[in-house]
């Protein structure tokens, strides 16, 4: 999957695949500064958030470290039949800006047709799960004090301009749960300065940093903090005790008594535990947990508005395709389809996360895409191209095959 952010971002920080995702921080600038405004500006966003039901914490607002009581920003109104909504108040939430301040949206991915589209294509990218949160500073307003996340972040200056402060970890790979506070962060600068549209910084999880706009009088900046978790040995042993472990009777057995002689059973349990972390398969591990990840909230109409002539992949990672000698396999989002071989290239177009037209797959492979794309439609591996994810694509995200007859 080709998205323009991802390849931006790789040139911003002269990347070459996402392994260097979590290893150092670095800092650059999108070849192309427009791209941003193309994501989102302050206008989209706040004309978002307006026409949504939100409560904290999917929106907030925070002027100097310290969160304002949602009452200056929040409304409630009541329907007809005496249903209660909390919604964002326009006026309240202008006069807070106009103060200074800066407006948190979380997890606007899950909403916003455009950055849904961006975390999906660094998921593809980097194997890992993708949140995006925005922040819109106002004024000379700073957000929150110095921190640190729990996970990488991959932040991308969309408008205006903000100064930043990054320092390194005070605790080797911190947790979100974790066994000892981490709570003082070093003294040491590693970098300070502006970013201005179209810069990039990344910060590896556990790096201290804030952001401000302190002293910059008048102006605002939009950023986009792209999160991704990587998973961790925590989660591999998670993985192998649900998936692993309850598969060998020795651990489904209750323990032994503390005053009760079972020298036998504390032996087994300790040889079936050595046994199996030595068969550990990060690989088989990775791919289980990508193909059994759920595909993305998504548009069903079942032809009921007309024929379904686009399509795209909604999986949240890539689609898993395998040739023998008699199928084509195809596992993804908790699926696993045989297809006929000579389905195998219209397959790779359909789940190739570009939208494609169905007509033109079938040109190109001489099959009957149309039959194919109905089966991965059924399956929810594909959706129908509705105008909102069309939107979220353009000028983003190329159109497979679009050469030939588009």
């Amino acid at each position: 999957m080709q998205h323009r952010l991802v390849s931006g971002i790789e040139q911003a920080l002269d990347w070459q695949g996402p392994t260097m995702l979590g290893r150092e921080f670095a800092v650059g600038s999108l070849p192309d500064p427009s791209l941003g405004t193309r994501l989102l500006t302050p206008q989209h966003l706040l004309d978002t958030v307006m026409r949504r039901s939100l409560a904290p914490p999917q929106v907030r607002c925070v002027r100097d470290g310290a969160e304002i009581p949602s009452r200056e920003y929040l409304s409630e109104i009541t329907t007809r039949r005496g249903q209660v909504l909390p919604m964002v108040d326009p006026v309240g939430l202008g006069r807070v800006l106009a103060e200074g301040a800066t407006l948190v949206v979380d997890g606007l991915n899950r909403w916003e047709p455009t950055m849904e589209i961006a975390c999906r294509a660094l998921q593809w990218w980097a194997h890992e799960n993708c949140q995006v949160n925005i922040y819109l500073t106002t004024q000379d307003s700073s957000g929150f004090a110095l921190h640190w996340d729990d996970h990488d972040v991959l932040i991308v200056q969309l408008d205006g301009n903000k100064q930043w402060e990054v320092r390194g970890p005070s605790r080797v790979a911190p947790m979100f749960r974790d066994t000892d506070p981490n709570v003082d962060p070093p003294e040491e600068i590693a970098w300070s300065g502006p970013l201005r549209p179209g810069d990039v910084l990344h910060i590896p999880r556990g790096y201290w940093h804030r952001a401000s706009r302190a002293d910059e009088g008048a102006g605002h900046s939009l950023h986009a903090t792209f999160g991704l978790q990587q998973r961790t040995g925590i989660d591999l042993l998670s993985w192998l005790v649900d998936q692993k472990a309850r598969q060998h009777e020795v651990f489904r057995h209750d323990l032994p008594l503390a005053d009760g002689p079972a020298p036998e059973r504390s032996h087994a349990l300790r040889q079936a535990a050595t046994e199996l972390m030595t068969g550990v398969d990060l690989t088989e591990y990775r791919r289980w947990r990508q193909q059994h990840h759920g595909a993305a909230r998504h548009v069903v109409t079942h032809g009921l508005f007309g024929a379904i002539e686009e399509v795209v992949a909604i999986t949240e990672f890539p689609p898993l395709i395998e040739l023998d000698d008699e199928q084509v396999h195809v596992a993804a989002a908790g699926r696993h389809l045989s297809l006929p071989t000579r389905a195998e290239q219209a397959a790779r177009h359909l789940l190739s996360g570009h939208p494609v037209w169905i007509d033109d797959v079938t040109a190109a492979c001489g099959v009957d895409a149309a039959k194919i794309a109905h089966v991965l439609l059924g399956e929810g591996l594909c959706a129908e191209v509705t105008d909102a994810l069309r939107l979220g694509c353009s000028g983003l995200v190329p159109t497979e095959l679009s050469s030939n007859t588009r």
